[in-house]
C-alpha cells in the first residue's frame, strides 16, 4: 500500500492558472528495477528522461511534489541564450575544446527548446522574439557592447540598439542602449514542463509524483533508492533538484546557493495599451543590480520579475517594489490590476556556471542555472542522458567538477542581502 504523503500543492501563479493540465501520475507503490532513476521533474529531469527513452533505456523519474512543482514551473519564462560567462572568458579559462564546446552550448540551447517544442507540439504559448539585454548605466553599456562583439564575431544574431531603437522594441524611454539577441525567446514554463513530461511518458519513460527520494546508497545490485512506499533500484542515477537539492547526496545542498526571485503579472492589458508596452514579442533583462526581467504574454500580460523577500511569499506588499518600478517604466500599467504573484529559488553558484557532478560510479548530477534555467536545464539534461546511456566524457560540454559545499552556507541570507548592497552601491558610483 502507498504510505501516505504529505502532498504539496502546486504553488499558486499565473502559469498555474493557465497551462494546460499535467498528465496523470501518481506515487510509486512497490519495488523496481531499471537502467535509470532520475530525481526531480523539472526541465534537467525531464529533458534527460525525454531523451534516454527515446534511445530506448528503461527510465523513470521521482518528484518530491509535482511535475514543475519548483523553479521550473515558476520562472520568468524566458528563453535566454549563453551562460553567465562571456566567450572569451570561458575559451580563455576552459581551453579552446572545452571552452568552446560550453560557447556552443550556451548557443544552442534556446534552439533545443523550441525544437523540443516544435516536435511534441507542446502547448506552452512559445514566441521567439528575442532577448533583450537592456543598459541603464555607462558601466552596463560597455559591457552589453562587448557581448555583442563577442557573439556577432562567432556568427550569432545579436545587433546593438541605440537609445531611440529601445525605445521602439520597449515601449520605454529608460534605457541608453541595449543587445537584441534574436536566438532568445519565451514560454509559459510550467505548460513546457507539463508537455517535457508528456512526450517523457509517451516516449516510455515512467513518472512518479508525490514520491520523494529519501535515501540513496550503493546496493549489490547498482544503486538504491528509498521512497516512502517503495525501493527502487537502478544501474545510473540522476539528480535534478537544483535549486530544491537537499541532503540526499552528502554536501549537495550547501554547493548552491538558493536565491529566491519574484515574479507578478497584471490582467491582460486592453490591445490598445499592449500595444504600447513591449510591443515586439521581444523580453528583456537589464544589467543591474535589481536583476529586472519582463515581458508581455501571449495573452498580454505584463510579466514582472526581480530580486526577491527571502522567503516564500504571496503577500502584495512583498511585491509593492515590483509594481512601482514596472509603472516607473510603462507608466499606464497604473491603470490595470495586478491580478498574480508569486516567487520560489533559483540555484546559484559560486562561479555562476552550472555545475556538473559524479561523486560517484553511476552517480551523475546537474544543477546552478543562475537565473538561465529554461534553455540550460534542458540542455543540461540532454547532455546527462547522454551519459547515463553510456556516453563516454566527450558528450560533456560542461566540465565535471567536485562537490564542493559553500563555506559559512548557513549564513547564505545574510551573503545574498549583503552582495545585494555592494552591487548596488556600485552601480550607483559606476553611473
Amino acid at each position: 500500500m502507498v504510505e501516505t504523503i504529505a502532498r504539496r500543492p502546486m504553488p499558486r501563479s499565473l502559469y498555474a492558472a493557465t497551462a494546460p493540465r499535467a498528465p496523470e501520475t501518481g506515487p510509486l507503490d512497490g519495488d523496481l528495477n531499471v537502467q535509470v532513476a532520475i530525481v526531480g521533474a523539472g526541465f534537467t529531469g525531464l529533458s534527460a528522461a525525454l531523451h534516454l527513452a527515446e534511445a530506448g533505456v528503461d527510465t523513470i523519474v521521482l518528484e518530491a511534489s509535482q511535475i514543475g512543482w519548483g523553479a521550473s514551473g515558476r520562472n520568468g519564462g524566458q528563453v535566454n541564450p549563453g551562460l553567465k560567462w562571456e566567450p572569451e572568458t570561458l575559451e580563455q579559462a576552459f581551453g579552446a575544446d572545452l571552452g568552446g564546446r560550453m560557447v556552443r552550448l550556451g548557443d544552442e540551447a534556446p534552439g533545443l527548446v523550441f525544437d523540443l517544442v516544435a516536435r511534441h507540439g507542446i502547448d506552452c504559448a512559445p514566441r521567439r522574439g528575442g532577448t533583450l539585454r537592456a543598459a541603464l548605466s555607462a558601466t552596463a553599456e560597455k559591457g552589453i557592447r562587448d557581448f555583442q562583439r563577442q557573439w556577432a564575431a562567432r556568427g550569432a544574431d545579436v545587433v546593438m540598439a541605440d537609445a531611440k531603437g529601445m525605445a521602439k522594441l520597449t515601449g520605454t524611454g529608460a534605457y541608453r542602449a541595449g543587445a537584441h539577441d534574436r536566438r532568445g525567446g519565451q514560454v509559459n514554463p510550467l505548460a513546457y514542463c507539463r508537455g517535457l513530461a508528456a512526450a517523457a511518458l509517451k516516449a516510455g519513460a515512467r513518472i512518479f509524483t508525490d514520491t520523494p527520494a529519501t535515501r540513496l546508497v550503493r546496493g549489490t545490485g547498482g544503486w538504491n533508492l528509498s521512497t516512502p512506499s517503495g525501493r527502487v533500484t537502478a544501474q545510473r542515477v540522476i539528480l535534478a533538484t537544483n535549486g530544491y537539492s537537499d541532503d540526499l547526496w552528502p554536501g549537495l545542498r550547501r554547493s548552491i546557493v538558493p536565491v529566491f526571485s519574484s515574479i507578478t503579472a497584471t490582467e491582460p492589458l486592453p490591445p490598445e495599451l499592449a500595444a504600447t508596452v513591449m510591443p515586439n514579442g521581444v523580453v528583456l533583462y537589464e544589467m543591474s543590480a535589481s536583476y529586472v526581467y519582463y515581458r508581455l504574454d501571449d495573452a498580454g500580460r505584463f510579466v514582472m520579475g526581480g530580486r526577491s523577500v527571502l522567503r516564500q511569499s504571496s503577500d502584495p506588499t512583498d511585491y509593492r517594489s515590483l509594481i512601482a518600478y514596472a509603472t516607473q517604466l510603462f507608466p499606464v500599467l497604473k491603470a490595470v490590476d495586478w491580478t498574480h504573484r508569486w516567487n520560489g529559488q533559483v540555484a546559484v553558484t559560486w562561479d555562476h556556471l552550472p555545475h556538473l557532478h559524479e561523486p560517484a560510479p553511476g552517480i551523475h548530477i546537474g544543477l546552478g542555472y543562475n537565473g538561465r534555467g529554461v534553455a540550460m536545464a534542458t540542455a543540461t539534461g540532454r547532455m546527462l542522458a547522454r551519459r547515463a546511456a553510456g556516453g563516454g566524457p566527450e558528450v560533456l560540454d560542461l566540465p565535471v567538477t567536485k562537490i564542493s559545499p559553500i563555506t559559512g552556507h548557513i549564513a547564505w541570507p545574510l551573503a545574498v542581502k549583503g552582495r545585494l548592497m555592494l552591487d548596488r552601491w556600485r552601480e550607483t558610483f559606476a553611473a
